[in-house]
């Protein structure tokens, strides 16, 4: 039985909102004690991480995962602004006004990329660092293999078609995605029931592709003003899938020289992009010896 039948918001926590960066956010929240934020990605929702917020929270931590800005009931950005800086931003602010000094932040896909913003900017406010499925984008290469599987970020700066390409047939794009970066997964139409009904809220897709409309925009700003491309000093631990199929594994021992702190970094067997949700038991325990 998947875990996101037997999970539901109804019994970890309902839905909570909170005021950051200018943006009302959603969130679930589960536990108590030191701060750990949970970042989804794309296509993703906060419901992502329900799988393992209560193991965490079981540790002694406040678990908080939001659901990013853009993704209902999250408000979307007035000026369209979805760029690693602001996402970066969003994070901090969170972690104010959650109350908070410092926390732990577990980000997976563009959760990792605000993750790795958030710790360039104010590594002060980030204790400990675990991002899923993305390399520190100082490894990122542009090489054959890296764009062939990351060919979405092409295919999605066609604005237009994109937006129709993620409405079309009840979104049947999304399962394409999970098929195609998750090949090994055995899914059921459940597991994306809460990312296609994201989708049908007005203006959800358009906040989604609007990460990588930002992200493509910031290509032209210089190299040493992005928060992504410079050195992290916050202990880091990087986990990714055997068989992602949106991530060429080749960059990955490139990223020890991101980084001037602490880093960890280990392969999930038999997983794929979705490894927190193919194989949640095994990336809890590197979770949890990372942070406890």
């Amino acid at each position: 039985m998947p875990w996101s039948v037997l999970i539901s918001p109804s019994n970890l926590e309902t839905i909570q909102k909170i005021r950051a960066n200018k943006l009302e956010f959603g969130y679930f929240e589960s536990g108590k004690g030191p701060l750990v934020l949970m970042l989804h990605g794309f296509p993703d929702t906060a419901h992502t991480w329900l799988g393992l917020m209560p193991q965490i929270a079981d540790l002694g931590f406040r678990v908080v995962a939001p659901f990013m800005r853009g993704y209902s009931p999250t408000q979307a950005a007035p000026d369209g602004n979805y760029s690693a800086q602001v996402l970066g931003q969003d994070i901090l602010e969170l972690i104010s006004a959650l109350g908070s000094k410092t926390a732990i932040v577990i980000g997976h896909d563009w959760g990792a990329l605000a993750a790795y913003s958030a710790a360039n900017i104010d590594a002060s406010k980030i204790s400990k660092l675990v991002t899923l499925a993305i390399p520190h984008p100082r490894a990122l290469r542009s090489d054959f293999k890296t764009l062939r599987k990351a060919s979405h970020f092409l295919t999605f700066q066609l604005r237009n078609r994109s937006i129709k390409l993620l409405r079309k047939n009840n979104h049947a794009y999304v399962d394409r995605i999970y098929r195609l970066w998750s090949p090994d997964w055995d899914y059921s139409a459940q597991e994306l029931s809460n990312i296609k009904a994201a989708f049908s809220e007005p203006g959800v897709i358009e906040a989604a592709l609007g990460y990588y409309w930002s992200y493509a925009e910031s290509r032209r700003i210089p190299a040493a003003n992005r928060p992504t491309r410079k050195l992290t000093s916050v202990a880091t631990m990087t986990l990714v899938g055997e068989n992602d199929g949106a991530l060429n594994l080749e960059v990955m021992p490139d990223t020890r020289d991101a980084f001037t702190g602490d880093y960890e970094y280990s392969v999930v067997v038999g997983t794929g992009h979705f490894l927190h949700r193919e194989a949640p038991d095994t990336v809890f325990e590197h979770i949890r010896n990372f942070i406890s």
